[in-house]
């Protein structure tokens, strides 16, 4: 992170919680789950679906997995008792991947199989860089034992990531494709913007054409002006592709896509954990952490 943006940060933190919640809830829909149902109800309005995330991450005992996967249960009941356009997210860790795979594998095709009572999908979340190979793994067990309403996050920073894609092009995997917002090692992660962007495109390309289904997550221009010369010079019908974007973020760039008639899915996260799930976002999107900072100095 550059001086500039680790000033940033710095003086985030020092602001009081009431203060940094009046910003980040631009970007996470509250902390109750009647708060992620009025946001996605509002995205659906605008020709928009959603995507529900329950914050938290890194549990530490069963008991606070198992609460997870019947606060994402919640959730699933939610989105079907509303009527709403939006599917679920979930990260590993708070399924228990660390403490016990075979544990987190049984909390994910629980879950699945209640998102398929719902009509739904589960969208699993990528980590950071320890726990890739794990979130993999689990992943193509669930397809190999015939649940298929689950997809996957591929992080284009990642130097692994043509390799994993290749892996999972042969199941037609259901992949959403984003930057990378995690501060891993040059060794395994690209670090330019330039080189990231490119892979992206790469992975992008790879993915369409291997014919299977990508959420293509950026605010970036430059990449979903290039989307946008893929879509077109492939000939893919709209059901094949969505453009995704995060709550709050360049809201006038997501109208402008609907516009233009392609899908597009807003990630809404909700709960309890905002300020770390907020501080860990300005910290690996700094362009984030920017407009907060322009917003609150400019309100003072």
């Amino acid at each position: 992170m550059n001086p500039i943006n680790q000033l940033i940060l710095s003086v985030i933190r020092l602001l009081p919680r009431s203060v940094v919640r009046r910003f980040a809830m631009r970007y996470i829909a509250g902390e109750e789950l009647d708060d992620a149902v009025r946001a996605v109800r509002a995205i659906n309005s605008k020709k928009m679906t959603g995507t529900i995330d329950v914050l938290g991450e890194n549990v530490s005992t069963r008991e606070e997995s198992l609460a997870a996967v019947r606060e994402c249960e919640a959730v699933l009941h939610s989105i079907q008792k509303n009527d709403l356009d939006s599917n679920l997210s979930i990260k590993l860790t708070q399924f228990g991947l660390k403490m016990d795979e075979e544990f987190c594998y049984s909390n994910v095709k629980r879950l699945l199989e209640t998102a398929s009572g719902c009509n739904n999908f589960v969208r699993i979340d990528m980590e950071d860089s320890s726990t890739t190979s794990a979130t993999l793994k689990l992943y193509e067990r669930l397809r190999s034992d015939g649940l298929a309403n689950v997809g996957l996050v591929i992080q284009a920073n990642m130097r692994r990531g043509l390799e994993d894609v290749q892996r999972l092009i042969p199941m037609k995997a259901n992949i959403r494709l984003c930057k990378g917002a995690y501060l891993e090692p040059e060794s395994i992660a690209f670090r330019n913007r330039e080189e990231i962007r490119l892979r992206y495109l790469k992975l992008l390309r790879t993915l369409l054409e291997g014919k299977c289904y990508v959420g293509i997550a950026t605010h970036d221009d430059f990449l979903i002006g290039s989307a946008y010369q893929y879509i077109h010079e492939m000939n893919l019908a709209k059901s094949t592709y969505e453009f995704q974007m995060l709550h709050g973020v360049r809201t006038k760039l997501r109208d402008q896509i609907v516009d233009r008639g392609h899908r597009l899915r807003v990630y809404v996260p909700f709960g309890q954990y905002w300020y770390a799930y907020s501080i860990r976002r300005f910290k690996e999107n700094p362009q984030i952490a920017w407009y907060v900072f322009q917003a609150i100095f400019s309100r003072s």
